[in-house]
C-alpha cells in the first residue's frame, strides 16, 4: 500500500495551476453569497482540466499531496483579493484529515489561513468523495477541528458516489450541495421535485442550509428557488473565471425577485397506490395440504368469524377452503366418517383468487370487472413476495379500491390527467403565501348536460377532454395552473400578465371546435331538440365555454376555499354574459 503523504512532505514539481471561482448565489435576495474555488492546469494542453490534473497525481500516488497543493495556491490567490467575502475550497476526506494534523495553530489549515491573513470564519470546505477513504473516526475528529477553528464544512455531490444520508447524519454538515442530477431538469420531473422536497425537510430538521448545483434553466431556478432551497450554483448564475462575480446578470437576478410562484410538475397519470399495504390482512391459520379434514372443520369452529382458510405449501397458496361449502358438506350424513381422515386439499378451490400485497389500484381493478366474481363469496388470499401472508374478503377489496380511486382523482383527474382538488388548493396556497397578484377563473360549460344525455359519455368525455387541450395549450406552463375539478369544471389560476386574452382565445377556440362534435343536422340548426334538466323537450343550443375571472389581490384571502368561492361566483355571472367572460374584483369575506 503506497504511503499517505503528509503537508510537510517535500513536493516534486507541479503543472502550473491557476485559481478561478465561482459564484454560489443567494436564491432568497439574488445576491452573490460566495465562491468556490476550483483550478485550472496550463491553457491549451491536456492538462489544462482538473479531472487531468487529479487523475495524473493519483497515478503517482500523491493525490493528497496534490489537493493541499491546490488548496495552497487557492488560499494564496484569494488573499491577494480585497473583501473577497465566503471562500468555499474543496477537499477529500484524506486531504482534510492531514491538513487539520497537528495542534491548534500547528494544523497546517490554521497556518494556511494566518500566512493569507484569511478569517477561518469566511471558509468553508467542501468535502468531495469519488471514492472510498480512510478511517471514519480521523474524519470526525478533523471536522471537530475545522469547526473548532470556526471554519465551515459542506458536503458536495449529495445524491452521487459516496455522498449520503449516511454522510449527513454522521458528520452534520453546515450545509449540502445537491449534485446536478437531482436539480437540472426538475422543472418538468414531479419526481425529482418530491425528492427534493423531501431532502428539504429532513435539511430543516438538521439544520443544514442547502446548496442547488448544475443550475442552468431559469424555470429549474424558479422551482428551486420555491422548494425552499437556500442557495444555488450553475453556469446561469455565473461560469468559473479567474476574477469574482460581484453581482448576478440583470435576467437572473430578476427571475429570483419575481414574486410569481413556479407552477410544479405534477404526475401525467393520476398516483396508483399499493393498496394493500393500507388494508387490514386477516390474520388467519395456514393448512397443509396434508391437513386432515376433521382438524378444518375443528379450525373453522374456532375461529366463528373466519370465511375461510387458506391451504399452503412451502409458503406458497395452493387452494381455499370456503367456509360455507365446506361446512354444508361437513354435515351431510356419513360425510365425517367416510372424509374425516383425508387430507383435506381436495376440499379446496385449487385455483384461488391470489392478490399480491404490491399490486396497485389498476391491476386490482381489473379483479373487480373480470367474468370470475368468486372473489365476492370466496374472498381471496394476500401474499407477500408470493409468500401466504393472510385472507381479504371480496367487501374489503371493493371498498379499497373505490377509496383510492376516489383518492387518485383527487390528485390527478382520471381523464384528463390534470391536477386534481388536492394540487389546485395546495396551488392556491403557495400563490397567497407568496403575496402574488394572480387570478381565478372558473371555467364551465353551458349546455353540456343535454350534450351529454344526447350523445353518449363517450362524446362526453371528448368534449372535456377538447376543453382541457385549449385550455393547456393557452395557458403558460411556467406561470399557469389549470386544474380539473371534476366533471366539465375545471380552474385556471393565472399569473400571466396577459390572462384576459388568454382567456378570450380558450373561449373562441373552443367554441369553434366543439361544433365538430355535432352531427351535421344539430351544426345546421345551432342546436339539438332533446330533454332538459325538467325532462321536457325543447331546442338546446350547441356547448359554449363560459368562464369567469376574479382578480386576487394580495393578502386579502388566506384559504383556497375562500379563492375557490369567489371564482365560482363569477363563473354563474360569465354563464349569463353573452361573450362567456366576465371579470369581477374579489370581495373581502366576513
Amino acid at each position: 500500500m503506497p504511503r499517505q503523504p503528509r503537508p510537510s512532505d517535500a513536493a516534486a514539481p507541479y503543472p502550473t495551476i491557476t485559481a478561478f471561482f465561482q459564484p454560489i448565489v443567494d436564491l432568497r435576495h439574488g445576491t452573490v453569497f460566495g465562491h468556490e474555488a476550483l483550478v485550472r492546469g496550463p491553457a491549451n494542453t491536456a492538462l489544462h482540466t482538473p479531472e487531468a490534473l487529479f487523475a495524473l497525481a493519483a497515478s503517482e500516488s500523491r493525490l493528497t499531496e496534490f489537493e493541499l497543493h491546490c488548496a495552497q495556491t487557492v488560499f494564496a490567490e484569494w488573499g491577494r483579493l480585497t473583501a473577497p467575502g465566503r471562500l468555499f475550497v474543496n477537499l477529500s476526506p484524506d486531504a482534510l484529515t492531514a491538513a487539520m494534523g497537528g495542534v491548534g495553530s500547528a494544523c497546517w489549515l490554521a497556518r494556511m489561513l494566518a500566512q493569507n491573513d484569511i478569517s477561518a470564519r469566511d471558509v468553508t470546505v467542501e468535502l468531495t468523495e469519488h471514492a472510498a477513504s480512510g478511517p471514519a473516526e480521523g474524519l470526525a475528529r478533523a471536522v471537530q477541528a475545522l469547526h473548532a477553528m470556526g471554519a465551515r464544512l459542506a458536503l458536495d455531490d449529495f445524491g452521487e458516489a459516496h455522498s449520503n444520508l449516511r454522510r449527513w447524519r454522521e458528520l452534520r454538515p453546515d450545509m449540502v450541495k445537491l449534485d446536478k442530477q437531482l436539480t437540472r431538469g426538475i422543472a418538468g420531473s414531479p419526481q425529482s421535485v418530491e425528492l427534493v422536497r423531501a431532502i428539504v425537510g429532513f435539511s430543516h430538521a438538521l439544520g443544514t442550509e442547502l446548496i442547488a448545483e448544475g443550475v442552468e434553466d431559469a424555470k429549474d431556478l424558479r422551482v428551486l428557488r420555491d422548494l425552499g432551497i437556500a442557495h444555488g450554483q450553475g453556469f446561469l448564475l455565473g461560469q468559473p473565471a479567474p476574477t469574482l462575480q460581484p453581482t448576478l446578470p440583470a435576467p437572473v437576478a430578476k427571475v429570483i425577485r419575481d414574486t410569481r410562484i413556479a407552477v410544479m410538475p405534477y404526475a401525467t397519470q393520476p398516483s396508483q397506490p399499493n393498496v394493500l399495504r393500507s388494508l387490514s390482512v386477516i390474520q388467519a391459520p395456514a393448512l397443509s395440504p396434508q391437513t386432515p379434514v376433521d382438524e378444518v372443520s375443528a379450525i373453522f369452529q374456532q375461529h366463528p368469524d373466519l370465511h375461510a382458510l387458506a391451504v399452503v405449501d412451502k409458503g406458497r397458496p395452493v387452494a381455499l377452503i370456503n367456509r360455507q361449502a365446506f361446512m354444508n358438506d361437513y354435515a351431510r350424513l356419513y360425510f365425517r366418517e367416510v372424509h374425516g381422515r383425508r387430507p383435506c386439499l381436495s376440499y379446496g378451490s385449487e385455483s384461488p383468487r391470489i392478490v399480491e400485497r404490491e399490486d396497485n389500484v389498476e391491476s386490482l381493478l381489473g379483479i373487480l370487472m373480470s367474468k370470475d366474481q368468486r372473489y365476492l363469496s370466496e374472498g381471496f388470499i394476500v401474499t407477500e413476495q408470493k409468500r401466504y401472508v393472510g385472507l381479504g374478503t371480496g367487501h374489503q377489496l371493493v371498498r379499497a379500491v373505490t377509496e383510492a380511486r376516489i383518492e387518485a382523482a383527487r390528485h390527478a383527474n382520471p381523464l384528463t390527467f390534470l391536477p386534481g382538488n388536492i394540487p389546485i388548493n395546495i396551488h392556491i396556497e403557495r400563490l397567497l403565501d407568496s403575496g402574488a397578484d394572480f387570478v381565478a377563473c372558473y371555467a364551465d360549460l353551458n349546455n353540456f348536460k343535454v350534450f351529454n344525455d344526447h350523445y353518449g359519455y363517450w362524446r362526453g368525455d371528448e368534449m372535456i377532454l377538447l376543453l382541457a387541450r385549449t385550455a393547456v395549450q393557452h395557458a403558460d406552463p411556467h406561470r399557469d395552473l389549470v386544474g380539473h375539478i371534476g366533471g366539465d369544471d375545471f380552474l385556471l389560476l393565472f399569473q400571466s400578465p396577459d390572462w384576459h386574452a388568454r382567456c378570450a382565445r380558450v373561449i373562441a377556440e373552443f367554441n369553434h371546435q366543439a361544433r365538430d362534435l355535432y352531427d351535421d343536422a344539430a351544426r345546421e340548426s345551432g342546436g339539438i331538440e332533446a330533454e332538459d334538466r325538467q325532462g321536457v323537450m325543447r331546442f338546446t343550443p350547441l356547448t359554449t365555454l363560459a368562464i369567469g375571472a376574479v382578480r386576487i389581490p394580495p393578502g386579502m384571502f388566506r384559504h383556497a376555499e375562500d379563492v375557490a368561492s369567489e371564482a365560482a361566483i363569477a363563473k354563474h355571472e360569465a354563464k349569463q354574459a353573452p361573450s362567456g367572460l366576465t371579470v369581477r374584483e374579489a370581495r373581502a369575506q366576513a
